[in-house]
């Protein structure tokens, strides 16, 4: 069977097990803490990162993006990059803003400053500042959510894809911690809950690292 190594509140891994859960293909999660750099991980992908896929025949594939493009290329149904080069641009387009500028504007600096710092450094405290900018610039990328699903079905155009499994990936990584002004954010928020209804997000739903719990509404589809 083929292997994942992840961590759960690693956004990058998420995209990947919402990939895998949409393709139907089984795996085997193994919860790897990255920052320690074991020598069996750095031999699989010598930037010690996750998200890593060993398939069954032995492949090892590093890179979110490389390894969703690979699994909805190999595993044709049901298509998340549409066929059309136009389309399939802009969502390589959304999946880059979310994967880097969601990424270093929100996520980093607030599941990065409250989560990760404590894991990587028991001793290390979060970085005001950062938190503060976090939570100033998330309204500005609901309001583009908002913006895009007011315009369109889902955010890359009438399918489901690889875009919302991007930004949903990010977001429920900050949802986790309960620091999404959801209430601010109704067409965003009706979106999200889209996504967090379908089955191949409830494995992310199910998440539940030691120590940090996440807020009530985090698993209720109903929020």
């Amino acid at each position: 069977m083929r292997t994942l190594y992840h961590h759960p509140l690693c956004p990058f891994s998420r995209k990947v097990r919402v990939v895998l859960a949409e393709k139907k293909l089984e795996f085997e999660g193994h919860l790897e803490r990255y920052w320690e750099r074991r020598d069996d991980f750095v031999a699989l992908n010598p930037a010690s990162e996750v998200p890593v896929l060993v398939e069954e025949g032995g492949t090892v594939l590093a890179d979110s993006s490389a390894i969703c493009e690979y699994l909805d290329e190999v595993h044709r149904e049901p298509p998340l990059l549409p066929a059309e080069a136009a389309a399939r641009a802009e969502i390589r387009r959304l999946v880059g803003w979310f994967d880097v500028k969601f990424h270093r504007d929100v996520t980093v600096n607030l599941v990065g400053e409250k989560v990760h710092k404590r894991l990587v450094n028991t001793h290390a405290a979060p970085d005001s500042r950062l938190i503060r900018a976090g939570f100033a610039a998330i309204h500005q990328h609901l309001d583009y959510i908002g913006w895009l699903t007011e315009r369109r079905t889902w955010l890359g155009g009438s399918h489901y894809s690889m875009a919302d499994i991007a930004a949903a990936a990010q977001l429920s990584c900050v949802d986790y911690i309960g620091d999404v002004p959801w209430e601010n954010h109704p067409a965003a928020k009706d979106w999200y809950a889209r996504v967090k209804s379908r089955p191949s997000f409830r494995p992310l739903l199910a998440d539940h690292l030691p120590g940090v719990p996440p807020p009530r509404h985090y698993a209720d589809l109903d929020f």
